[in-house]
């Protein structure tokens, strides 16, 4: 079982970092997102269920192949351009000699796995996209940092020009520690659905259903906001495509096909905090990654509360990437906060 998802952090998993890296200028609304393993490397797996991923070095994950852990995975604006904000992370990897050993043992090959969210344009200038120098300056902020450092979360990073549904998106985290075994679980995502983070019979978010103290909005709250996303609809262009990113991590000693599981388990938390979800014109992908600090415990079923609490915290940290979230108005386009339609007492009770 859990104590609950709290104000955790991905960083409360002991070794791993983060750093954010946005790309400047009037017309960008983009970023790169690292997330820093500590040397050697950890385990790590991915599940992709989206109908649309912008991806790069995910099949090296797979199990059944050679490489074993990764120094860094990289969550990226851009789509598929961004993912050239993965050489910047790779050239400073290879200057620490960290990634995969060649057989003369005097070279490195970093393996740095990637995912890209849609954000082109957002800005107002479809080619500003994130590029190898935002990838190298999120690599530093992420080694600059200190072990346990509090996230800044919302348009930050990779979650700089998130959207989810109309509203909106950005960076969100969130964790727990298992109350039977100490276990840290946690959870970074980039939120960018296509589907709604809101129900639209009510206001609430759908992931704060889970969290059993849900305030429900004031009726005239909720029509004058449904009212004003109407209007901003009508002036939409065509739908998103967008993708959910999500780092789920643990400190847990996990196998590459146990990392694997966790990876598939943790959609569920996006499941239940977007709707639709995994859609055509989504790239939703999760990485998982285990540090390998706590053993597991024996048997088969010993990873299930592993797997519960990677969902939890998944949706837990959607809730917060919303949050978070601030209003932006600028050549790309008017993306309401649901802090600024609701009022920031939708936030109590999370930050």
């Amino acid at each position: 079982m859990t104590d609950g998802v709290g104000r955790g952090a991905l960083t409360d998993v002991a070794g791993l970092r983060v750093g954010h890296a946005q790309v400047a200028g009037e017309h960008a609304l983009t970023g790169t997102t690292v997330v820093l393993a500590p040397e050697g490397g950890v385990t790590a797996a991915v599940d992709v269920r989206g109908g649309g991923p912008a991806t790069r070095e995910t099949d090296a994950l797979d199990p059944r192949n050679l490489v074993e852990r990764v120094e860094a995975v990289v969550l990226t604006g851009g789509s598929a351009y961004g993912l050239d904000s993965v050489s910047g992370v790779m050239a400073w990897l290879e200057e620490q000699g960290r990634g995969v050993r060649v057989p003369d043992r005097r070279h490195v090959v970093p393996v740095v796995p990637a995912a890209a969210i849609f954000d082109l344009g957002r800005g107002g200038d479809w080619k500003v996209r994130p590029d190898a120098a935002t990838g190298r300056a999120a690599v530093e902020a992420a080694a600059a940092s200190r072990d346990g450092a509090p996230l800044a979360e919302g348009g930050v990073g990779a979650g700089t020009g998130s959207l989810v549904g109309p509203l909106k998106g950005g960076v969100g985290t969130a964790g727990t520690v298992l109350a039977d075994s100490g276990i840290t679980v946690a959870a970074l995502v980039v939120a960018n659905a296509a589907g709604s983070a809101v129900d639209p019979l009510t206001g609430v978010l759908y992931g704060r259903y889970y969290e059993g103290r849900t305030a429900y909005p004031a009726p005239e709250v909720h029509e004058a906001a449904r009212a004003r996303l109407a209007a901003l609809r009508e002036t939409a262009g065509p739908p998103p495509l967008n993708t959910t990113l999500v780092v789920v991590a643990t400190d847990a000693d996990l196998s590459r096909s146990q990392a694997q599981k966790m990876a598939g388990t943790a959609h569920d938390g996006i499941a239940r905090a977007v709707r639709p979800v995994h859609m055509m014109n989504d790239g939703d992908t999760v990485f998982a990654l285990a540090t390998g600090g706590f053993p597991l415990g024996d048997g088969p079923l010993a990873l299930n509360p592993v797997l519960a609490a990677a969902a939890d915290v998944v949706t837990g940290a959607i809730v917060r990437a919303v949050l978070m979230a601030e209003s932006v108005t600028g050549p790309g386009g008017v993306f309401p906060s649901y802090r600024e339609l609701y009022g920031p007492d939708s936030a109590l009770g999370v930050l």
